[in-house]
């Protein structure tokens, strides 16, 4: 899976580059917030991966960062088995990095560390918590472009703007820093029905 991303790496080294403030005004964030106890445990474990961003830089969107993100997203979800923690770690919550499976927040975090290793700035690549039409939790990843606000999700293989997804969002990680969380202020109007997964 990494080899693929070294692969798309190349191929945009050249077309990638950030902008600092010009990402279109999109999932409207608000003020600080808590963090999710997984992500707490989770930075214990991995410190370097919960400090200051060096820039609130979103991506610059163009066809190859298009074809990167539709393809870790494919990439992810068909690697990784789906399991929930309890099966795995016989505990309720625990974030990590899958190998062969995982939960919704490991499938983002891998995603997270692909896109982040193939260059895109860590102020782009969001862990985001949602609400399902059902009212059960799930997470995605949010990648912030010029374009708008992309998720990555393990119960699609399809790449959406936020606003094109079932989810009520709750909140993310801070663009500053991977370590604290923002609110969202989702004020679509929506109705949550059943899931269809």
């Amino acid at each position: 899976m990494i080899n693929i991303l070294r692969k798309a790496a190349i191929a945009i080294a050249v077309s990638l580059f950030t902008l600092p403030g010009v990402a279109k005004a999109d999932m409207p964030v608000m003020g600080p917030t808590s963090q999710p106890i997984g992500h707490y445990v989770f930075c214990q474990s991995y410190p370097a991966q919960c400090q200051a961003n060096p820039s609130g830089n979103s991506v610059r969107f163009n066809d190859a960062v298009w074809n990167m993100l539709v393809e870790v997203n494919s990439a992810v979800n068909f690697a990784i088995t789906a399991r929930t923690d309890m099966e795995m770690h016989n505990v309720p919550e625990l974030w990590s990095y899958p190998t062969t499976e995982g939960d919704c927040e490991d499938y983002a975090l891998l995603k997270q560390h692909m896109l982040e290793t193939a260059g895109l700035p860590r102020s782009a690549l969001l862990i985001t918590v949602v609400q399902q039409p059902n009212g059960e939790g799930h997470a995605v990843l949010t990648v912030r472009t010029t374009g708008g606000d992309f998720v990555l999700d393990n119960l699609d293989d399809r790449v959406l703007k936020w606003k094109e997804t079932p989810y009520r969002y709750i909140k993310r990680q801070s663009e500053k820093h991977w370590g604290k969380w923002a609110a969202i202020n989702d004020d679509r109007d929506m109705m949550l029905v059943g899931s269809v997964r």
